[in-house]
């Protein structure tokens, strides 16, 4: 892909977040409204929406429907936020859409993300998908993906995280994310029953989680989870790979969305048991052992894991850890303390965010420490406490970086931001 087009899209990430609707809608108008020629489901929430999204597009994909699929932030390619049928679309088409999208943009003053959210609509159109699975970036009611209008939406779940943007409060929160339910129209939600008011307030047709789904599990260990739902009028089975209660959760409101968009059972059961997410409680060989990476990076994502480690009876792991300085690193610590053996801290080479690994040093007092100046670096050190399992987490950069090392792939190299 040309250099100078994704150098100067990846400069517009300084410009920062502003969230608001204008921009986005100015650019769309001027690249002839290519959301309009696909239908949409956004996918919200404060975790889980990445899996839930995927686990969706792998079941609408099975079911004949031509899918697109729209994420963020990458791990490792640019390319990977928008796939049509499960493959990437090439950096050739990438390079071809930017390169008629910058004129655009520019004269809209579109940020980054705004501008990218643009993209995938136009690559989308281009493909003749029939429907797109889009990730909501940041909150919902003012996030640029709500330019689009949403057949169905799935809110996964509220919690603490961006307060600086969306607000201190859950309550807060859940009324920014809830602005992507549509009044009158299908929508699916895992947010806890205490905050769902401001969503049944939209007017949408709304099934929530424990109320109107009903969800059992058998968790299988390292091969995933069995569910069974209880939904209005339906009833609908399936296994999926993704690990712990958290996985289990986001397969099973990806399955309620399904059938509200009329996906049979068994086409349900194959799609879910196709999908695969990436740097989420993935896990890779190295060095004769395995690292299990995850993109736990708030408090909420950290229970999440620490959890999962419990369901799988894991000892205390050697931990790879890095952390953006503006999150709430504590609470991501706290959290996982129990399960560390010896932290090797670091931090993503190419993320200007980060906190370096000396600031967090204090955090792990306790615990036996090493300092390190790099991803590969953490490696090289994680290699010499040995062991057959360790942990990466703390940033989805960090684990953007570490990917590719263990894949012995190559990773680009542009700072990241968003």
């Amino acid at each position: 892909m040309s250099d100078n087009h994704l150098s100067w899209l990846f400069a517009r990430q300084r410009f920062g977040i502003h969230p608001g609707l204008e921009r986005v809608r100015a650019l769309l108008a001027r690249l002839g409204d290519p959301q309009e020629a696909f239908q949409t489901v956004l996918v919200g929430g404060t975790n889980g929406k990445g899996s839930t999204a995927a686990v969706l597009a792998s079941i609408l994909q099975a079911d004949g429907r031509r899918t697109g699929l729209f994420t963020s932030p990458h791990l490792t390619r640019f390319t990977e936020r928008f796939q049509v049928n499960g493959q990437e679309v090439s950096s050739e088409i990438v390079e071809a859409a930017l390169d008629h999208v910058r004129p655009h943009a520019e004269a809209s003053s579109a940020t980054f993300f705004e501008i990218v959210t643009a993209l995938g609509a136009l690559l989308f159109a281009q493909a003749g998908v029939d429907l797109a699975v889009m990730e909501v970036g940041l909150g919902g009611r003012l996030d640029s993906t709500n330019v689009l209008d949403p057949l169905l939406s799935v809110l996964t779940n509220v919690a603490l995280d961006h307060t600086e943007i969306l607000g201190h409060t859950l309550e807060a929160i859940a009324a920014e994310k809830a602005g992507i339910l549509r009044a009158g129209r299908p929508a699916v939600t895992g947010v806890a029953a205490a905050l769902l008011p401001p969503l049944r307030d939209t007017g949408a047709d709304l099934w929530a989680l424990g109320q109107e789904i009903e969800m059992r599990t058998r968790s299988l260990g390292w091969q995933g989870a069995e569910v069974a739902l209880t939904l209005p009028k339906a009833a609908v089975g399936f296994h999926t790979p993704l690990l712990g209660a958290h996985g289990a959760r986001n397969a099973a409101l990806a399955a309620a969305a399904a059938v509200r968009l009329g996906v049979g059972q068994e086409t349900i059961r194959s799609g879910a048991a196709a999908a695969r997410w990436p740097g989420r409680l993935e896990r890779l060989p190295w060095r004769g052992g395995s690292i299990l990476l995850d993109g736990a990076h708030n408090p909420d994502g950290a229970r999440a894991l620490a959890a999962t480690l419990r369901e799988l009876a894991l000892p205390p792991l050697p931990l790879i850890f890095g952390a953006a300085g503006d999150k709430d690193v504590d609470g991501v610590v706290e959290a996982l303390r129990p399960h560390v053996l010896h932290s090797v801290l670091t931090q993503a080479a190419l993320s200007p965010r980060a906190a370096a690994a000396a600031d967090l040093a204090p955090l792990f007092t306790g615990l036996p420490v090493t300092l390190t100046r790099s991803p590969q670096e953490a490696l090289n050190a994680l290699s010499a406490l040995g062991g057959p399992l360790a942990l990466a987490c703390g940033s989805l950069y960090l684990i953007g970086e570490l990917r590719p090392l263990l894949l012995g792939e190559a990773g680009e190299e542009r700072e990241r931001w968003q």
